[in-house]
């Protein structure tokens, strides 16, 4: 084989791509089209169909992993972008199971960011398309402008208004995005706000940072001040650094690169002014996004080493739980939960037996495994928004296997996955407890009753 062979990759038609720039005319431009040779890795054998959940739901070839980088192999070597080959590529919720399922070990997780980022630069989407992207960019990286959305939303769901006008169904039949946005809202407690730092209980172990998020933030307060809670109790100092923003994690997953940057600048200059050992993260999806900051800024001067640095501190507050060891009194908690691995936990950092140990650990805890487990729940960020009926039905699939372990509350880890999954869980007609997993560990460690998590969520005055 001959030295250009040498620096190519085989794909399955047996035609060489060039491992150089992609080809004129075609889909992609030269800055940072998705890697020819990691689309060579793919021997498209198949074991990724039966765990992608787009291939489930509709068996076709191009709304599988293999397929879709086969559009991106074509796009290499000229195909010019479409807007058939831009669906597919849409439909595709960034789960990451196929990554877990694939024994060549592609790279998918990367491929399809490189292609979606190529997709918003050189793809025109129609004017209703923009307009709710637009909409959804405006509001969810926002923290300040997510609080803002509390008090509306309270009052809506205070009066029963929410409710009211779900059963019209007059604003599903108009918009439906717009439906899938009103109908995820969770139902809103006291806002709880944290102090800058939360002192450990007993001896100090570790000093950490910890990532309040956006949605998690605004929609689920609870569940950071558990976090800091627990953190506290295992002996760690906890920093919550004020004006933290956006970690980038909406924008990269949606191809915005230059969006997505910024916000990862800003959190790198809070986080290493701060001065702690790990950066605690509670959120998924932003804990993916943060621990490839790496090669989400490798191209920037300024921050690249400092990203890498970074990146090499954060860590799952599972992860960081599990590695510290116990030293709280666990109290019983007499209950069965299912635990459901977030994809961007399970599939993207590879973190699904710590939560387990950490849950296993709780004294009258029973767990219980949910079938389909590698399956999404649909939510995939702002997927349920953007796509609501695929979205939906793999969200009513994912609540019917919940339901089937007669578990009494669903747990886990990412705050898109506990609205979506309350959504179709409420549809089900079979209510049952929701909560993260680090306020479970929360309730064990305060002595709370199994019903404070046993009963289903609602609004609180």
């Amino acid at each position: 084989m001959d030295q250009r062979t040498d620096q190519a990759a085989i794909g399955e038609t047996g035609s060489i791509i060039d491992l150089g720039l992609p080809a004129a005319g075609g889909a992609f431009d030269e800055h940072h089209p998705p890697d020819a040779a990691l689309i060579g890795d793919c021997v498209h054998c198949g074991f990724c169909l039966p765990t992608c959940p787009t291939y489930v739901l509709w068996g076709e070839e191009m709304d599988s992993p293999r397929g879709r980088i086969y559009l991106m192999k074509e796009g290499l070597e000229g195909e010019a972008m479409s807007d058939e080959m831009v669906s597919h590529w849409d439909a595709c919720l960034g789960c990451m199971s196929c990554v877990t399922a694939c024994p060549s070990g592609v790279q998918y997780d990367t491929l399809i960011e490189q292609t979606r980022a190529q997709v918003e630069r050189r793809h025109e989407r129609s004017a209703s398309d923009r307009a709710l992207r637009s909409l959804i960019f405006s509001i969810f990286p926002h923290p300040r402008r997510l609080r803002l959305l509390r008090g509306p939303l309270r009052a809506m769901q205070r009066t029963g208004l929410d409710r009211a006008v779900r059963r019209t169904g007059l604003l599903e039949r108009m918009a439906p995005q717009l439906a899938a946005m009103e109908s995820l809202a969770p139902r809103l407690g006291k806002p709880e706000r944290l102090p800058e730092r939360v002192p450990a209980t007993g001896q100090r172990r570790a000093v950490v940072g910890m990532l309040t998020g956006c949605v998690q933030g605004a929609f689920f307060p609870g569940v950071n001040a558990a976090t800091a809670r627990v953190l506290q109790a295992e002996g760690c100092d906890v920093v919550v650094p004020r004006g933290q923003g956006c970690c980038g994690a909406l924008s990269v997953h949606n191809g915005r690169e230059a969006e997505a940057q910024r916000y990862a600048r800003g959190i790198v200059d809070t986080f290493e002014a701060a001065g702690v050992d790990r950066v605690v993260v509670n959120a998924a999806g932003c804990g993916s996004t943060m621990k490839d900051y790496a090669r989400l800024l490798a191209d920037d001067p300024a921050y690249a080493d400092r990203a890498k640095a970074l990146a090499e501190k954060v860590k799952d507050v599972s992860e960081v739980l599990d590695e510290l060891g116990p030293v709280a009194v666990r109290h019983p908690l007499e209950m069965t939960v299912a635990y459901h691995d977030a994809c961007h936990l399970a599939h993207a950092q590879g973190v699904r037996a710590q939560p387990r140990r950490l849950l296993d650990a709780i004294p009258g805890l029973e767990l219980r495994e949910i079938a389909e487990a590698e399956l999404c729940c649909g939510s995939a960020g702002i997927y349920n928004i953007l796509k609501p009926e695929p979205a939906r039905e793999l969200g009513d699939r994912k609540a019917a296997n919940i339901v089937a372990t007669g578990a009494q509350v669903l747990v886990t880890a990412n705050p898109g996955c506990l609205m979506q999954v309350t959504s179709a869980i409420e549809r089900s007609g079979h209510p049952m407890g929701m909560a993260h997993t680090v306020e479970v560990l929360d309730a064990s460690l305060r002595g709370l009753p199994a019903d404070s998590l046993v009963r289903p969520p609602v609004a609180t005055a």
